[in-house]
């Protein structure tokens, strides 16, 4: 095994904090790894890392040669990036997770241009409401629409979207519309998951109203359905009223308490190299849904 690989192996350790984290996120077995790591303490004549059953970390020694190491290793990386992505094609496999409405509405009809452009390319669309572990799922890109904090991800905001109180003609004809947030007490309110508390604002701040209803699902598109039926109203993203729920007597309510912009975010997990099937999609996806949201 030669310098650069005991490096990267290192490295990937330190990142991931583990040897199992590091062999998902390479693709080498846990034995490779962690026979690579030591190939290279005892080239070294030091202990790097100090490993409990539990998790690794740094020796001083260890710091120090990973502070040394990196960015020399993200240099080499991405001398053999750029040089790669100039003589072949972009190939391989993208595995990306979206919400399950709003993959299915605003992911799924751009990957038809993604592989024309690309015809190496591969997608693997994982669509899920369930946050996702990225480096347990390997997952190469998330969207996310909702605020992101995790240090340990790279984010890139590319559109907005906020929420909308909607309900069918046929509805508010029969019950009035709400004119108050404090008013859904009085109305059948969908409930998507667990959302049994909706978050409004008003001139003295946020508002959580409990909300209770006849239909509760996991699915959006289900809530969207009862709507459009008149069985109630619902809170779901504006992005959500595309296609088939761009329904003509769909009416929404209540705007002037849901005036908060929701960012639609690409996500990835922050890593020294971003392989360049990764990146032509992320960039792809970043102007295609900026244009389309």
């Amino acid at each position: 095994m030669n310098k650069f690989s005991e490096m990267n192996a290192f490295i990937s350790v330190v990142e991931t904090g583990g040897f199992s984290a590091a062999a998902r996120k390479t693709g080498e077995s846990q034995s490779a790894i962690s026979k690579a790591v030591n190939a290279l303490e005892k080239r070294l004549g030091v202990a790097l890392l100090h490993r409990s059953t539990r998790k690794v970390t740094l020796t001083d020694q260890g710091q120090k040669y990973y502070e040394r190491t990196k960015p020399l290793l993200d240099e080499i990386l991405v001398a053999d990036s750029e040089l790669t992505s100039s003589v072949q094609d972009v190939s391989g496999s993208v595995r990306i997770a979206a919400p399950s409405t709003f993959g299915r509405l605003h992911v799924l009809p751009l990957l038809p241009e993604l592989l024309s452009r690309y015809p190496g390319l591969q997608v693997d669309l994982v669509l899920s409401d369930a946050l996702r572990d990225m480096v347990d799922d390997r997952i190469d890109l998330a969207i996310r629409v909702s605020q992101v904090n995790d240090p340990d991800s790279v984010v890139r905001r590319v559109a907005s979207t906020s929420l909308v109180c909607a309900g069918s003609r046929h509805y508010f004809t029969r019950h009035g519309a709400p004119k108050t947030p404090a008013d859904l007490a009085n109305h059948n309110c969908l409930i998507y998951g667990q959302m049994t508390e909706w978050m409004f604002t008003g001139p003295e701040g946020h508002l959580s109203i409990p909300v209770r209803g006849t239909l509760s699902s996991n699915s959006v598109e289900t809530i969207l359905a009862g709507v459009m039926d008149g069985v109630g109203i619902g809170l779901f993203l504006r992005a959500s009223l595309v296609g088939e729920f761009e329904a003509p007597d769909l009416i929404t309510v209540l705007d002037e308490f849901l005036n908060q912009p929701r960012d639609v975010s690409l996500v990835w997990p922050k890593r020294r190299f971003v392989p360049t099937r990764v990146r032509c999609a992320t960039d792809f996806l970043a102007t295609a849904l900026s244009a389309r949201i």
